[in-house]
């Protein structure tokens, strides 16, 4: 079944949309505070779709992904007991707890190590700003963090260009159902441990 595949060319299509750019500033802006999907999902085959436009787009998600993190730090230092009920409803409190103590134990760093890596950053964003972390090293680990993970996305669509393309559309079905298959015994995982 060639379902990953059709929505790769999908992904395709959207990302030479006109109003692209507003879509990835918009996702980099909301993923930073509270939407689930990171802007990698468009940043990827936009910068696919328009290699020349590739940094481009880099820094529309970096600009707008710093700016979002501000709004959840936002969300953090002045409405933290108003969303901590939400945040226990969706089974985030124990992760809320791991920000923490890597708050406590690594600073600034942490800031630094979401931006760039996968995890939810936007957990780190709301933590950073319950715990009242000053918002100057907070804003410049964001910029860096971020910054230098969707450059290096950008860059490597770029720099892949049409045969990376092909290459990522002919694996793309492997790869998805592999990450559901990831997925499924992840919860079921969950599920057998509780």
């Amino acid at each position: 079944m060639k379902l990953f595949t059709s929505l790769y060319d999908k992904a395709l299509i959207w990302a030479r949309h006109p109003k692209a750019t507003w879509y990835l500033s918009g996702m980099s802006f909301a993923e930073s505070s509270f939407f689930p999907i990171p802007p990698d999902v468009m940043l990827m085959p936009m910068s696919l779709a328009t290699p020349q436009k590739a940094f481009y787009y880099a820094w529309l998600t970096t600009i707008f992904s710093l700016l979002g993190g501000l709004l959840g730090y936002a969300i953090g230092y002045w409405a933290i007991d108003l969303i901590l009920p939400f945040i226990n409803s969706m089974g985030y409190a124990h992760k809320m707890e791991q920000v923490q103590a890597f708050f406590t134990e690594y600073g600034v760093w942490v800031i630094f190590i979401a931006g760039f890596s996968p995890v939810p950053y936007k957990l780190f964003t709301i933590t950073a700003g319950a715990t009242s972390m000053a918002l100057l090293p907070f804003m410049l680990a964001s910029f860096i963090g971020r910054g230098a993970r969707f450059y290096l996305v950008a860059g490597l669509m770029k720099w892949g260009g049409a045969k990376m393309e092909a290459s990522i559309r002919k694996w793309v079905d492997w790869l998805g159902w592999g990450f559901v298959l990831l997925l499924v015994i992840y919860l079921l995982s969950k599920y057998y441990m509780q």
